[in-house]
């Protein structure tokens, strides 16, 4: 129950408990008061009747008469006043009417012959005549002793009862409210504040109220900001990992270069000899220059505030002049390469970033590629997909190929990845770390995440495929019309 619905049902019942109480006090009076009523009418009219014929004498009603036989019918619940024709007090049975003067006219003809009830008391009021000539007036009186007392039993019971119930109510309130609202709101400020100074507590369980879903809230906001903190410590794992791995990829080809310079100018040297040390130079600083452009265009597509600027190209035109270029290469090293281009379209791209992506991608596998073997290079659409040169254990994992999409491929023959080190190949310097004990090393082992991140950023998607001694093959997919 919502603890919006619990207060105001809690508010209800005390509110209308009164009510209730008023109402069944009310209902229970007029109950005895139906089964008092007759008894006591009953007993009136008869204790009446036998004083009547006593109080109808006319000679009680004279000025100096004597009253002995009247004070013979009262007691305590029962009282009898006498009034002469004018309404003077001629005996009052009640201490309280010794002091009256009298009634006037109005009062005392009121209510003649009739038999009144009141909370207290029966009364009745009749004249006295002799002869047709109006004397005096008797008033009787008898007080309802037993229905008052019995009146008084039940308010007290309802009374009582009322207050047990009351309190038990406000019992059940508290500890109500102390579980439902400050025990929880406790254990929430206090699980913020162990959240807050860093340590660490159980979650409670929640419930489907106003605190509840509070907690609910905070919790899932703990996991978030834990995930994002995870997230954070991770990338700066990797950032401290990427510049002691940068720096000591630096630091090698640095040294070479410093050995290889201090040769040239101290030792004597033959021609050749100084050819092979400048190569030897001139290679280790183009490595390095390599790593420093790839290390800046890492950093830079790391950043949210940089964009990548999009230009519309002919699909068609512009992927036949991305797969071109490389068969010079491949045929240096004894490579068979194959390139196929069916685009239609036009698409935003960054021709820049997309060479790149390409020569990343072309780099790898022409290094992992081995002489004799194929590389395919290809740019189709999803109408195209997929080639019947694409290998079969990619097909047979039904990877699926969506419209106006087109699909950047390349795909090398060779040893593959094992499926443990798929997960993390797209990692910076997974490859590097991979190859640091090598000797001819080529890369910096941030190819592959560059090219990632360059296909996000085009609103694509990179997926990479492999399987043990047949090869590798590198997905792209880009979207139509993106940035326009």
């Amino acid at each position: 129950m919502k603890i919006k619905t619990w207060l105001l049902l809690s508010y209800f019942i005390v509110m209308v408990l009164p009510l209730i109480a008023v109402y069944f006090l009310f209902v229970w009076i007029n109950s005895f008061n139906d089964e008092q009523e007759v008894e006591e009418h009953v007993q009136f009219r008869s204790e009446l009747e036998q004083i009547k014929s006593t109080l109808d004498n006319p000679e009680l009603y004279s000025p100096h008469a004597n009253h002995h036989e009247v004070e013979k019918l009262t007691n305590q619940k029962k009282s009898i006043v006498l009034y002469n024709e004018d309404g003077i007090v001629l005996y009052s049975s009640n201490p309280s009417f010794s002091t009256r003067i009298g009634l006037e006219k109005e009062q005392l003809y009121k209510h003649l012959y009739d038999v009144n009830q009141d909370y207290r008391t029966y009364s009745y009021k009749q004249p006295v005549f002799d002869e047709k000539e109006l004397i005096g007036f008797f008033h009787v009186e008898m007080s309802r002793d037993e229905w008052v007392t019995g009146v008084n039993k039940r308010v007290y019971i309802v009374g009582g009862l009322f207050f047990i119930v009351f309190i038990l109510i406000y019992i059940t309130i508290v500890h109500l409210v102390n579980k439902k609202l400050n025990h929880r709101l406790t254990g929430l400020m206090d699980d913020m504040s162990a959240f807050a100074s860093g340590k660490s507590f159980k979650e409670r369980q929640t419930n489907n109220d106003e605190i509840g879903k509070l907690t609910k809230h905070f919790y899932n906001m703990k996991h978030q900001i834990d995930s994002s903190r995870e997230v954070i410590e991770k990338e700066q794992q990797a950032k401290e990992y990427l510049i002691a791995s940068v720096s000591h990829d630096l630091k090698t080809p640095l040294t070479s270069i410093k050995a290889y310079a201090e040769s040239l100018k101290t030792r004597d040297l033959t021609e050749d000899e100084q050819n092979e040390y400048q190569k030897v130079i001139m290679d280790k600083a183009d490595f390095m220059q390599q790593m420093l452009d790839d290390l800046l265009t890492f950093t830079l597509l790391q950043s949210p505030t940089y964009d990548v600027d999009f230009v519309e190209v002919e699909g068609s035109e512009f992927f036949d002049m991305l797969v071109s270029d490389y068969e010079p290469i491949c045929k240096k090293k004894g490579i068979h390469l194959y390139t196929s281009v069916e685009v239609d379209g036009k698409y935003s791209v960054n021709p820049k970033q997309m060479m790149r992506v390409a020569d990343n991608l072309m780099s790898n596998a022409i290094q992992h590629t081995s002489s004799e073997d194929h590389i395919w290079i290809a740019a189709l659409s999803s109408e195209q997909m997929p080639p019947e040169w694409l290998f079969g254990f990619i097909k047979d994992k039904a990877t699926t190929f969506h419209d106006d999409a087109v699909y950047f491929i390349v795909q090398n023959e060779g040893k593959g990845i094992p499926e443990n080190k798929l997960t993390y190949i797209f990692n910076p310097i997974y490859q590097a770390d991979e190859a640091r004990n090598k000797q001819n090393r080529h890369g910096t082992g941030l190819g592959l995440s560059i090219a990632k991140q360059i296909i996000e950023k085009h609103g694509g998607k990179i997926k990479i495929l492999s399987e043990e001694s047949i090869g590798t093959c590198v997905i792209c997919k880009l979207p139509k019309f993106i940035g326009g």
